[in-house]
């Protein structure tokens, strides 16, 4: 189920810690904002299901795209499809606290990408930034006069 209240779009998904003995389910939430259009919001645990605080990750939306079809990302974020399963890919995030190996469904994270390029496509993410008016507040103070006057 994919919602939209804002300019952007929600998805619901389930990812699978692979650890050493058994995969845990984790609920985790897809989240894509035109605000921020060169990224993917992933946040995992309690948010994901609408209760309280959950841990969120941001993705690049490129990543997510070329890992699809090739390993992708280097240092904390990494994703790659598996050479078994044509529906799983390999998510794995390392923090200063430690690292996480997921599985998630190649088809849920494809269709995701497709809805989010129905609102910003792909290449065209600088368009929808207004960087021309937060630059020139920037150089103007806020508004002030950059004088100081």
């Amino acid at each position: 189920m994919v919602s939209r209240s804002t300019p952007g779009y929600t998805c619901p998904t389930t990812l699978h810690l692979v650890g050493p003995q058994s995969w845990t389910e984790v609920p985790a939430l897809l989240s894509y904002e035109i605000s921020d259009p060169f990224a993917v919001r992933i946040t995992f645990g309690d948010s994901s299901a609408g209760g309280g605080e959950g841990i969120s990750w941001l993705v690049g939306r490129e990543l997510l795209r070329t890992g699809l079809d090739r390993p992708a990302g280097e240092g904390d974020v990494r994703l790659w499809p598996s050479r078994t399963s044509g529906d799983v890919l390999y998510l794995h995030l390392r923090a200063p606290s430690g690292e996480a190996l997921f599985e998630v469904s190649r088809g849920t994270v494809a269709g995701f990408l497709r809805l989010t390029e129905s609102i910003v496509p792909a290449g065209e993410e600088s368009s929808v930034l207004e960087v021309d008016d937060e630059l020139a507040a920037l150089l103007s103070n806020g508004g002030a006069d950059p004088t100081g006057r």
